[in-house]
């Protein structure tokens, strides 16, 4: 037993050796540049754009890859990156320099760092870290949370994250207990080509409103206005990574998404992006505060799951898969709850403010 442990652990260094040495040298280049503010600023929003959008890609472009998955990935990705383009410049033009749609003029977080401390820096790393372990880990915790410095800030994204997980875990059961039947009467054969049209606009417009809603996670690093050069700085290098992100077909974080019932058909596909979009967009026009869009992506494929399960005709049929779902959407739940643990640690760890207000709790 012992000598097929240390097999396998053997076995995972030799598959994993070039992953573990990048991630060694990026963890001693955050402690040699963390003294330096603007070096630590530009490197630490590298780290952050490629790591937030690596590990959200299953929200918003997951579905739009395993569905379009036989197309050429940039095709996939001049699509998505031109609508990323437009959605960050409307922002920084509208709202004099800020790409995050003031996002980050939530109190706790209206003041961008002027010094950055090594775990600061390394947060993206443990992000890239977690997405290789397929995690669905939110970025908006564990990046925000580490520059907040209010417990107020923490527990307002954190209210209206569960807001978000419960609102879209109910919709999706109540729709798809009720167009179950529909979907399986008509969702058969090869789809119309209308459905190819529909799904690339509402994955567009969802990948729009994600932007409105997560860019924030990215540009923390930043100043909260930019001038043009450092606009175009972050807009270049994120149009880049998604370029390298479709190239890699969404990565392994993907299986999240592909796992799911039938969600490679594209008119499945479409049915979930287009409750996502209207769930985001629900949240977006209510309150500017910060949100986990990954708890909401969590929460609406978990209730789709719960419900195609509760809606199979023979009993024996639906108990196996209710088994299934519940372990399903519990596993997806504990990896989100050790994201929000590893952030909550990071951010106590960081902020003196926000470790003394702790403190005071008990």
């Amino acid at each position: 037993m012992q000598h097929k442990a240390i097999l396998f652990f053997l076995n995972a260094i030799r598959k994993e050796g070039r992953f573990v040495l990048l991630m060694l040298i990026l963890l001693f280049l955050a402690g040699i540049l963390s003294p330096y503010p603007q070096i630590a600023m530009w490197f630490g929003f590298a780290l952050a754009a490629y790591s937030a959008v690596a590990n959200d890609s299953i929200q918003t472009i997951g579905t739009f890859i395993v569905s379009n998955a036989h197309r050429k990935w940039w095709i996939l990705w001049i699509y998505i990156g031109v609508i990323f383009i437009v959605t960050v410049t409307y922002s920084f033009i509208t709202f004099n320099g800020d790409v995050s749609y003031q996002r980050l003029y939530t109190p706790g977080l209206d003041v961008a760092p002027t010094s950055f401390t090594f775990l600061q820096l390394a947060a993206p790393l443990f992000l890239i870290v977690l997405t290789r372990m397929r995690m669905p880990v939110s970025t908006t915790f564990l990046l925000l949370t580490i520059f907040s410095t209010k417990t107020s800030a923490v527990v307002s994204v954190l209210s209206k994250s569960i807001s978000g997980y419960l609102l879209a875990f109910i919709s999706a059961i109540l729709l798809y207990v009720f167009v179950r039947k529909f979907v399986r009467l008509k969702f058969k054969g090869v789809p119309h080509f209308g459905w190819t049209i529909m799904q690339w606009i509402t994955s567009g417009t969802l990948w729009s409103v994600w932007v409105m809603q997560d860019a924030a996670n990215i540009a923390v690093f930043l100043p909260r206005s930019l001038q043009l050069s450092e606009f175009l700085a972050f807009t270049l290098l994120i149009f880049l990574g998604l370029g390298l992100l479709f190239y890699m077909k969404g990565d392994r974080i993907q299986k999240i998404v592909s796992e799911k019932s039938g969600i490679a058909d594209i008119r499945s596909a479409t049915m979930v992006d287009f409750v996502y979009a209207l769930i985001l967009i629900y949240f977006k026009v209510i309150s500017e505060i910060p949100m986990s869009t990954t708890w909401v992506f969590l929460g609406l494929l978990g209730g789709r799951e719960l419900a195609i399960s509760l809606t199979k005709k023979r009993k024996e049929r639906r108990v196996k898969a209710l088994k299934y779902s519940y372990l399903m959407i519990g596993k997806d739940l504990f990896m989100a709850a050790i994201g929000l643990l590893v952030s909550l640690i990071l951010a106590i760890s960081i902020n003196p403010g926000m470790r003394n207000e702790f403190l005071n709790l008990f």
